[in-house]
């Protein structure tokens, strides 16, 4: 199979199946509620069924081919992480005392040795750490496109590995011999980058409502993008239902200042000069969002990527998440490159969320199911798979995830509201795992990968991209 490949689509379970004995069930459905002791049917990828296992009616117990007890587990809608780089955990922890500009330029170096088969291996081992966090749905975005790599090379990790996934087409098109941060060599030519986006939807993008695997454009960066990449992206997201528009945006000062250097405006008026003020943008950081932005935003329907710990690493400061909600925003959880977090759990990502809201003295900064919502729910709405999946109901597509209550060290003293305990406390990898209907993670082990092997794979090809490095480790 070569990179380009894209590999080959899984196979939608046809089998019904039940999912019974689940200590505690959030649904994050208006109506459903919690739910103790509860069962989950699923007719092949879609949710049939949702109640307290003894209101289960006796024929649909009797549909169900296969039983699956999930005793002593408490299961949610699997999250939704809503900004990626996944080629970056080839590059953690490096850069450790830099901001955002300064730790780019020490990067791309490296990031321009790398080949189809890194960007492969780099997808696969950050999506099971994904998964392996509660993650079932996640975008990636990729926008460096040196030597031989596609994004076909992520598309065929995400099918090999059973995530539900939006895959971006990156793009850079502003090198710094022309105002932009990146080198001349990591920067493309627009038209052939538009282009390569066009045959990436005709050969991938699924419209329907139940995809697995869709298609966006995400030029990178006010920083990294001419004004041509940023229309012809919007001209062409508007010619195919569904595909969807991404960028960084208002990411620190350093970036707003940029903005009001070369465009004269700030972030939301370079948004709407460039055709992206519309429901089918989303945009990664928002840190230095102004309330006339906040309200743009609302009014457009555009969402948020909320990264909080990229965002702390790289000193970009703490986005409004609460100003954002009050004001009637869509705010979703990313988990940002894993060279500038330095890690794949979105959970952590939605705990540490519901405390900087709380860090200047508000106890009600953002409640815990509140932030149970922005890692599910909202980012349905962000990745525009809101009529599929965020919530465990009877249409809703069947992906949920599980944790082992019983003999987890970090969940004892938390059985009183073991959902919350999930932020709360340190619940671990997950126990079950299922994505579109089909089990993933079993009694806490990752089914679709030889974890093992791909550790070594990876951290081989991590040591010969990190060689060109300068900057040396802290002491």
């Amino acid at each position: 199979m070569t990179a380009a490949s894209g590999g080959v689509p899984r196979v939608v379970p046809e089998e019904t199946v039940l999912y019974t004995d689940i200590l505690r069930l959030a649904t994050c459905h208006d109506d459903l509620g919690d739910i103790s002791d509860a069962s989950i049917l699923v007719r092949g990828n879609v949710i049939a069924w949702v109640g307290p296992t003894a209101s289960l009616p006796a024929a649909e117990r009797e549909a169900a081919v296969r039983t699956v007890s999930l005793a002593g587990q408490v299961v949610i809608p699997g999250l939704v992480n809503t900004h990626h780089h996944m080629y970056q955990t080839l590059t953690r922890c490096v850069a450790q005392d830099s901001q955002l500009f300064g730790w780019l330029t020490s990067l791309y170096p490296a990031w321009s040795t790398m080949r189809g088969e890194d960007v492969y291996v780099s997808a696969k081992l950050a999506m099971s750490e994904l998964i392996l966090s509660g993650c079932t749905t996640s975008s990636d975005h990729l926008y460096i496109y040196p030597n031989d790599v596609l994004l076909d090379d992520t598309i065929r990790a995400a099918r090999e590995v059973g995530l539900r996934f939006l895959a971006t087409r990156g793009i850079m098109t502003l090198g710094a011999s022309s105002g932009g941060l990146p080198p001349d060599d990591c920067v493309e030519r627009a038209e052939a980058a538009l282009a390569d986006a066009e045959r990436l939807i005709a050969q991938f993008h699924d419209a329907s409502r139940y995809a697995t695997l869709r298609i966006g454009l995400a030029p990178c960066s006010p920083f990294s993008v001419t004004d041509e990449v940023m229309r012809g992206a919007a001209a062409v997201a508007e010619r195919h239902e569904r595909v969807r528009l991404h960028t960084h945006l208002a990411e620190n000062d350093e970036d707003v200042a940029y903005s009001q250097r070369r465009y004269g405006c700030r972030p939301g008026a370079y948004v709407r000069r460039m055709g992206w003020e519309h429901d089918r943008s989303w945009f990664a950081h928002c840190v230095k969002l102004d309330a006339g932005e906040r309200a743009q935003f609302r009014e457009a329907g555009m969402a948020v990527a909320h990264c909080p710990s990229s965002n702390l690493r790289l000193a970009s400061g703490i986005c409004p998440v609460r100003r954002l909600l009050d004001d009637g925003v869509t705010v979703a959880l990313g988990v940002d490159g894993s060279a500038s977090n330095d890690g794949s759990n979105l959970l952590q990502e939605a705990r540490l969320a519901l405390l900087l809201q709380r860090a200047g003295g508000d106890a009600s900064g953002l409640r815990v199911r509140e932030a149970l919502r922005l890692a599910t729910r909202g980012g349905a709405v962000a990745l525009g798979w809101a009529d599929a999946i965020g919530q465990i109901a009877p249409g809703f597509a069947a992906d949920f995830v599980g944790w082992q209550t019983r003999g987890n060290l970090s969940m004892a003293g938390a059985l009183r509201d073991p959902v919350s305990a999930l932020l709360l406390c340190d619940p671990g990898r997950v126990t079950t795992s299922v994505i579109n209907g089909e089990q993933i993670v079993a009694d806490g082990a990752l089914l679709t990968q030889d974890l093992e092997t791909l550790i070594e794979d990876h951290n081989a090809r991590s040591a010969r991209i990190c060689s060109v490095i300068t900057d040396a480790p802290e002491a």
